[in-house]
C-alpha cells in the first residue's frame, strides 16, 4: 500500500536523502541539487526521520520541520516525506528495504554526505545497507579525507566508482559507492539551531 507515499515509476532513478532536518537548510538544497545532476537522478526523496537514533536529544516536531523544508524547495525534483513515520521505520535498512519492496523496478541511491561516511560503520546493519543500494557520497567540509579514510570506505574500497563515473551509479549492481567533491557549504543544522538559542 502506498497511500500517502510519493509516486515513481518502475525505471526511475531516486536518491533517498535520509535526516532530521532540524532545520533544513540551503546547504541540504545544495547536496540535493549536486546529487541530481552528478548521480543523474530523477527525483532526490528528503526522508524526514521522526527521530535519530545516534542522537541524544529529539527533534523539533515532524510537521514543524516538514514545513520548513517545503518552504526551502523551489525544485519540483525534490519531495519532502514523512516516509519513515508512514512506515513506521526507525533504521536505515529498513526504511530502504521496505521502500525496495514497495517500489519495484525503480533504482534508489542512498545519499550522504561525507561526515555521515566517517561514521556510518556505527549504523545498524551498515553492510545490509551497501548491499541494497549504490552510495553516493557528497563532501562536506572538512571530512573529505577523514571519508576517504573511513572504516566503511576501506571495507567498501574495491567497490568504489571513480568519479568520471557517478552517473552510472543508480543503475550500478551493489555494492557500489562515489565520493564526489561540491563546492563548500559550512552551514549545519546544529549551527543553525545554535544561532537561534543565542538571539533568544
Amino acid at each position: 500500500m502506498r497511500s500517502g507515499l510519493p509516486v515513481a515509476l518502475p525505471g526511475m532513478r531516486i536518491g533517498l536523502l535520509g535526516g532530521s532536518f532540524d532545520p533544513a537548510h540551503e546547504g541540504h538544497v545544495n547536496i540535493t541539487e549536486a546529487a541530481l545532476q552528478r548521480f543523474r537522478l530523477d527525483r532526490v526523496w528528503w526522508l524526514v526521520t521522526p527521530g535519530n537514533p545516534l542522537k541524544a536529544h529529539g527533534p523539533a516536531p515532524l510537521r514543524e520541520r516538514i514545513a520548513r523544508a517545503q518552504k526551502l524547495l523551489v525544485d519540483p525534483h525534490v519531495v519532502v516525506t514523512d516516509i519513515e513515520a508512514r512506515l513506521q521505520t526507525r533504521m536505515t535498512a529498513d526504511t530502504i528495504s521496505a521502500l525496495k519492496h514497495l517500489y519495484p523496478g525503480v533504482h534508489f541511491v542512498w545519499l550522504m554526505g561525507s561526515d555521515n561516511l566517517v561514521q556510518f560503520h556505527h549504523w545498524d546493519r551498515w553492510r545490509e545497507i551497501a548491499d541494497m543500494v549504490p552510495i553516493g557520497v557528497l563532501a562536506r567540509p572538512g571530512t573529505r579525507l577523514a571519508a576517504r579514510n573511513a572504516v566503511a570506505a576501506q571495507v567498501l574500497r574495491r567497490w568504489r566508482l571513480p568519479v568520471e563515473k557517478a552517473g552510472l551509479l543508480a543503475d550500478s549492481p551493489t555494492p557500489a559507492w562515489v565520493q564526489v567533491n561540491l563546492p563548500m557549504s559550512k552551514l549545519s543544522s546544529t549551527a543553525l539551531r545554535r544561532a537561534k538559542g543565542e538571539r533568544r
